[in-house]
């Protein structure tokens, strides 16, 4: 009886554990997930880095010319030539001067076409009141290369002028061509070629070089000539000499005449003198 009631209760031991067993079988981790499936998992794209543009660089701006810097080897003399420095120097040249300016645009556009193309430069003496009258002409003329003179505000006789007189003729063209171009002028012809000491020495502490001419065109005599061109030629051609400081005038002869008496001249040995190179104190 006893060991009926021992394998009775053995059986009984027996299937709680295999109860058990299989409980925690179902439960367990590994169970469920073989009867759920894994979620699936969607990798993102992987972000492709744009690039970015490099900026235009900006333009390099063009660098400001610096004004051609001409070494001085020229100076005036005492009878207004124009020698070299050096005694070696060449000195066969004349220089090219005009005055009463400015005028018409289309006279010193043809002063200026006719220079280049000889590689010539020249002086304009301008006065005040035609400088009042036709700026743009003054910014022409020195645009081209070619140099602005001071030939006083009025084309009157500064020698028995005032001092005051004689100031305010000077300094007022120095102003005004100041404010068209940004520099005075360097270079000083009395009108009539007629001054006194007064005048004279206020050019000079006013770093200027007074200057008249050597060799005169007498071009602004041509209305008793019938304005012919051959006799500017002439005229200046006569006067011939080494340093000859031209003059001539902003005129509708002149200007025909101008081309055939730069050849002319080309042909006898001469050449132009860059009035840059000429020192501003006469000796």
């Amino acid at each position: 009886m006893k060991k009926k009631k021992a394998s009775t209760l053995l059986l009984t031991v027996i299937l709680l554990l295999t109860a058990c067993s299989a409980n925690q079988a179902e439960t367990s981790p590994a169970a469920t997930s073989s009867s759920t499936p894994a979620p699936t998992v969607t990798a993102s794209p992987i972000a492709t880095p744009t690039a970015t543009p490099s900026p235009t660089p900006s333009p390099t701006p063009a660098p400001i010319p610096t004004p051609e810097v001409v070494q001085k080897t020229y100076h005036m003399n005492k009878n207004y030539d124009i020698v070299p420095n050096d005694s070696n120097g060449n000195k066969k040249v004349v220089l090219l001067t005009f005055d009463d300016g400015p005028k018409e645009q289309a006279m010193n556009q043809s002063l200026i076409d006719i220079l280049k193309k000889h590689k010539a430069k020249a002086i304009f003496f301008m006065n005040g009141y035609r400088i009042k009258q036709k700026p743009e002409l003054v910014k022409l003329v020195h645009d081209s290369g070619n140099i602005i003179g001071n030939h006083a505000w009025d084309h009157d006789n500064l020698k028995d002028m005032s001092n005051d007189k004689i100031d305010k003729q000077v300094d007022d063209v120095q102003q005004i061509v100041k404010d068209l171009i940004g520099e005075t002028p360097q270079f000083f012809r009395p009108p009539f070629g007629s001054g006194n000491d007064y005048l004279k020495s206020k050019i000079k502490s006013n770093k200027m070089l007074y200057m008249t001419w050597s060799n005169g065109s007498l071009d602004w005599d041509m209305t008793n000539k019938n304005n012919d061109s051959n006799k500017v030629i002439e005229n200046v051609l006569q006067q011939l000499h080494n340093g000859s400081n031209i003059l001539m005038h902003e005129l509708p002869w002149t200007i025909n005449a101008l081309d055939t008496l730069l050849t002319k001249l080309e042909e006898k040995g001469y050449s132009f003198v860059d009035p840059n190179a000429i020192e501003l104190e006469m000796r």
